[in-house]
């Protein structure tokens, strides 16, 4: 287990909002018919997520610094991109997260209560545990919600009188197209997480000074399957439960929790209530404080090579993202669906960028020969870049 680590982290930042809310969603309204968009998500991202530790092994530099090398702009690129996306998403996620509270504990349905208690106590935890926490905590998350959602899954298929059909669909009407480039954007996880990913790898590397490269790298790939695994479980449960029933997903974010839990105790069994309601809390709490640590991190980092000292501190960061989210609670959060739709679309638009500088920076001279991707990941990399590129322009096109 010890050789387990930035691989769950990356699981635990990527198994939030687009697993527990997009996928189920996705299996809800179109049965199995967007397996297709999760399928090309996962592979057309996957080289640009693998780069993230590949650089930091193979130099000892975060995707930071190795975007530093290939010009200060691109550094300037991310920065804006980072606070025009970084309060929305953290938001989003904790939104689900607080949803998830007020039907585990039932002490207030007030929301942005929830959402303030959360973000507290993740501002806390992340100021005096760091890291170390978050490495220790993962494991038992993933863990834990991987064994009870395919146990779901499988009473699911067991108890359904649906029948299995397995026909791709691609929406027409505006709405459904607005659906499936939310769900490409966090599916598994925003692109910008390979900073991240790169990040934790570091300090992983710190923590563990013996382990080997090689630890590090089938980490991130059994992080990345799970992720994938999951997706698939969330749409089956989507689809086997509630697809063609009648029942769509609520936009409150207490309701939408509610009938999140229902999909599993529909399966498996109220008894199983308890058990169900504290694994998917935990996952998203996860996530909440995932990304409440890692982005403050990156623009912590960003802030130095750029030459912006007094913006070069943790604490700062981290207490302005917080700040920031419980600003947009108390003043701009009306309902769940919207904002979770904008989060995702941003970071669906975002992608190329990402995409391009990371395959830019990984083939370039400032990354030894020998960590350099093999001429399959290169081909599929060039495949990815041109599927999000194009895949953004079009949806723009039809705005």
């Amino acid at each position: 287990m010890n050789r387990l680590g930035p691989g769950l982290l990356f699981a635990g930042a990527a198994i939030g909002v687009s697993h527990l809310v997009q996928s189920t969603r996705a299996g809800a309204d179109f049965g199995f018919g967007l397996i297709w968009a999760l399928a090309l998500s996962n592979l057309f991202k996957y080289p640009f997520f693998l780069f993230g530790p590949k650089y930091a092994l193979a130099t000892g530099e975060t995707l930071l610094e190795g975007y530093k090398k290939l010009g200060n702009y691109v550094l300037v690129i991310y920065l804006i991109l980072s606070i025009v996306t970084m309060f929305t998403i953290q938001t989003a996620v904790t939104i689900v997260t607080a949803g998830l509270a007020i039907e585990l504990f039932g002490i207030t349905n007030d929301i942005t209560i929830w959402a303030t208690i959360i973000t507290a106590s993740c501002l806390v935890i992340l100021l005096i545990g760091k890291y170390t926490f978050l490495d220790n905590l993962m494991k038992f998350v993933i863990i834990t919600l991987t064994i009870s959602t395919i146990i779901a899954v499988f009473f699911a298929g067991f108890n359904s009188t649906n029948t299995l059909e397995l026909t791709q669909v691609f929406p027409k009407e505006e709405v459904g197209i607005a659906f499936v480039v939310a769900f490409m954007g966090w599916m598994p996880a925003p692109l910008d997480i390979s900073i991240w990913q790169s990040i934790w790898t570091l300090e992983k590397k710190k923590k563990e000074k013996n382990i080997k490269n090689s630890d590090i790298i089938f980490d991130f790939k059994i992080g990345y399957l799970t992720t994938i695994v999951l997706g698939v479980c969330f749409v089956s449960l989507g689809a086997l439960v509630m697809y063609d029933s009648g029942e769509v997903f609520s936009n409150s974010g207490g309701e939408f929790a509610n009938q999140l839990i229902s999909l599993y105790t529909d399966s498996i069994g109220n008894g199983a209530f308890l058990i169900i309601a504290i694994a998917a809390f935990t996952t998203m709490f996860s996530t909440t404080i995932t990304c409440l640590d890692a982005s403050p991190r990156a623009m912590k980092l960003t802030s130095k090579l750029l030459g912006f000292h007094k913006l070069n501190n943790y604490n700062f960061w981290i207490i302005l993202l917080a700040s920031g989210t419980l600003f947009i609670f108390v003043f701009y959060i009306s309902e769940m669906g919207s904002l979770v739709k904008i989060a995702t679309i941003l970071s669906f638009i975002t992608a190329p960028f990402y995409a391009f500088i990371n395959f830019r920076l990984i083939n370039s001279h400032h990354t030894p020969k020998s960590f350099r991707p093999s001429l399959f990941i290169k081909i599929l990399s060039v495949l990815g870049i041109l599927f999000l590129t194009s895949f953004s322009i079009w949806y723009l096109t039809i705005l």
